[in-house]
């Protein structure tokens, strides 16, 4: 048995960024994860953008959280020398039809008090990029680009500087809450043990709402609906078309099939929306499915005709926590503390996905905040 002050489960970049800010406040902090590194579930099957904040509804846990945490990350990988870029986007109406969701798009991004918004003409646009066919735009200035990796290791290391510990290979296998408060963790893998802690965050992503469910003496009423969906990506082998992201009108479950690029200026093009239909993280297929490239070839010529025949191969994809199914309105990020449950100490993160590495710092301070009551 071992006795922490902290304790979070998850060591993607929430739960890193959580950890670290737990030891940052003077809390003794274990992070754990069943994993044999860091960041290998959602964290590392991402676009790696850095969202401005204008998709949200107003003062929605999306939209501030995503504010902030871009205004914070930025800071933090500027003061570390992290690699990132500050790429811009724009944001494509296609035909006549869409102007009025751009012009509603535009005005909610005004709203959420996200700087660096400006409406363009056709014209505009394609000074900006000559490739580009649409019917308006709005250019995105405070968008950009990550290396998530080098983020979530410099996380790691703040944590262990603090004097937090990272423990890899290690299962949570089950969870209690004691008479007195306090959560006793049990956890298996090659070395099985126990840990009593005073705080503990569940930042298991896919697996939060099964780990919480699980939980004794915590009522699984409380928990949202829970599905998942996944997200395909297809790299492109073409030249490089575009220097800014390019994004179309949102569809239903995700921001649309858009043109992101990494740091060395590769483009790929995703991630679309397949539901699941089902909760169950360990049921998910993450192959490529090499007939999808003619969606991807449909979306993407929507603003990129020139876009060539064979220019697409299957890449990666990811999953997305989702509280809400199809065709139903997008739900908010859940930080269920003790003021939802009435566990002290008891922090459950649930149905995190974009923009949740954007907002990773500010959903930290506020998971901070919780614990601590």
């Amino acid at each position: 048995m071992y006795e922490t002050d902290a304790l979070v489960i998850g060591a993607g970049v929430l739960g890193l960024a959580c950890g670290e800010a737990l030891a940052r406040a003077g809390l003794e902090t274990f992070v754990l994860d069943s994993a044999r590194d860091i960041g290998t579930g959602i964290s590392s099957r991402n676009s790696e953008v850095i969202h401005a904040g204008l998709y949200y509804p107003t003062d929605s846990l999306r939209h501030r959280l995503c504010v902030r945490g871009r205004r914070l990350l930025y800071d933090y990988l500027a003061t570390r020398s992290l690699p990132h870029r500050k790429s811009g986007k724009l944001v494509v109406a296609t035909d006549d039809g869409q102007t009025a969701q751009l012009d509603a798009l535009l005005a909610r991004g005004r709203a959420n008090d996200v700087e660096g918004l400006q409406a363009l003409t056709p014209q505009q646009a394609t000074r900006l990029e000559p490739n580009l066919s649409c019917t308006a735009a709005i250019l995105s200035g405070e968008t950009g680009l990550v290396d998530s990796h080098a983020y979530m290791e410099a996380l790691r290391a703040g944590l262990e500087d603090l004097g937090g510990a990272l423990v890899l290979d290690a299962p949570v296998t089950a969870i209690a809450i004691q008479p007195d408060g306090r959560f006793r963790v049990s956890v298996g893998g090659r070395e099985r043990y126990e840990v009593l802690t005073r705080h503990l965050v569940n930042s298991a992503g896919l697996h939060a709402h099964r780990l919480a469910g699980a939980m004794e003496g915590y009522a699984a009423s409380l928990l949202p609906p829970f599905t998942l969906a996944k997200g395909s990506y297809f790299s492109c082998q073409a030249p490089q078309a575009f220097s800014h992201l390019i994004y179309p009108i949102p569809v239903a479950g995700g921001l649309g099939v858009h043109v992101t690029l990494d740091l060395a200026g590769q483009m790929r093009f995703g991630p679309d929306v397949e539901w699941l239909g089902h909760g169950d993280p360990d049921k998910v297929d993450y192959a490529v499915d090499l007939t999808r490239a003619a969606d991807f070839y449909a979306a993407v010529r929507a603003y990129w005709p020139g876009l060539p025949d064979g220019a697409i191969s299957p890449d990666y994809a990811g999953c997305r926590p989702k509280l809400h199914g199809p065709g139903e309105t997008a739900a908010d990020f859940r930080i269920d503390g003790p003021q939802h449950h009435g566990h002290a100490g008891l922090v459950h993160l649930l149905g995190i996905e974009s923009p949740g590495l954007t907002s990773s710092l500010a959903i930290a301070e506020e998971v901070v905040r919780q614990v601590r009551g």
